[in-house]
């Protein structure tokens, strides 16, 4: 057995439903991608994005020695339908991959036992990333055959649907590329019509502005007043695009049940939280990073939309909170359960 398909081998006994290989250099396309995004303001208040567009763009640059991106996908499957909470307006709806352990640390972990196996079967430099640096993981993931973006913009794949973290190594090493996946997605429009907000501006574009995921984590401050009743429940994320995709029958379980847990709850709880509560409900959760203030903004949200008069109380003391987002969407939620927007 050559290096490169024990490389496979070993991913897999590592837990990675998927393992593929592509040049740093495969994805020329991604500069006028990502130029034609960022040009169009789709990406919203995330300006990190407008930084180091160079290497967002070309991973190359990235790190030159590199000859070799192993890419690796991670199942996390959920176990259940994640739009059956849809129907629950009295709990807050968190999406699948945030509902256990915090991803970038699990699959972290796994990307570096699988590097420091690769040196000890031939010495070389290595770097991996997890989502946290400018790499085009999704570009890189159809380059290497893992699977295609889909007109979700999210990696769809034959053999494991698009429920799935993805992870790269970067080496010195040269390995044979595999051959890049095509487009499959065919005239199905399942992802682009089952969207609330109407975030997908033509298929394969995703305005994020108006992407329910991006206002619940990424967006600081108020939402926009005309995509609030367009949340329902949602207070963290949202699985809709990926839940309707068909291929999704192919889903491959996930192999780390730590990915698995209820990192929702009731309204009623969770609007109560403070800072001190949020953090220890949330230790080790994806759901942390967003702050106390940002997740009871969601929960008032969500509140508003519930239609349910018995939350009117928590909803009204939350009307002058220290947070200004928080009191307005305190107030929102006070006139929307008055019948009033």
């Amino acid at each position: 057995m050559d290096l490169k398909a024990k490389l496979v081998a070993q991913a897999l006994a590592e837990g990675f439903v998927a393992c593929r290989v592509c040049r740093p250099d495969a994805v020329p396309e991604v500069p006028e991608r990502l130029g034609a995004f960022l040009d169009a303001g789709y990406h919203g208040q995330m300006g990190w994005m407008e930084e180091r567009v160079t290497w967002r763009g070309d991973p190359s640059v990235l790190w030159p020695e590199a000859r070799s991106v192993i890419m690796l996908a991670e199942s996390y499957a959920p176990e259940y339908n994640p739009l059956e909470v849809l129907e629950r307006p009295d709990l807050g709806a968190v999406s699948a991959y945030a509902q256990g352990r915090d991803y970038h640390d699990v699959v972290k972990k796994r990307l570096k036992r699988l590097a420091r196996w690769l040196i000890e079967q031939e010495p070389c430099q290595v770097k991996v990333f997890v989502d946290t640096a400018p790499v085009p993981e999704k570009a890189l993931a159809q380059a290497a055959g893992l699977g295609w973006q889909g007109k979700h913009t999210n990696v769809v794949s034959r053999d494991w649907g698009n429920w799935a973290f993805l992870g790269s190594v970067f080496t010195t090493l040269e390995f044979e590329p595999d051959t890049p996946e095509v487009d499959r997605c065919g005239s199905c429009t399942a992802c682009q019509e089952v969207c609330p907000t109407d975030a997908f501006p033509a298929p394969y574009q995703l305005d994020a502005r108006r992407c329910i995921s991006y206002l619940t984590i990424e967006h600081k401050g108020p939402v926009p007043a005309d995509l609030r009743g367009k949340l329902g429940n949602r207070i963290y994320g949202c699985d809709d695009c990926l839940a309707a995709c068909p291929w999704n029958k192919f889903a491959v379980a996930a192999s780390d049940m730590r990915y698995h847990g209820s990192a929702g709850g009731t309204l009623a709880e969770l609007v109560e939280l403070d800072d001190a509560a949020f953090r220890l409900r949330f230790s080790g959760s994806p759901v942390k990073r967003i702050g106390r203030d940002r997740f009871v903004r969601n929960v008032l949200y969500a509140i508003g939309n519930s239609g349910d008069q018995s939350l009117m109380e928590a909803a009204q003391t939350h009307c002058e909170d220290a947070d200004a987002a928080v009191a307005d969407a305190a107030r929102w939620a006070v006139a929307r359960l008055l019948g009033e927007h």
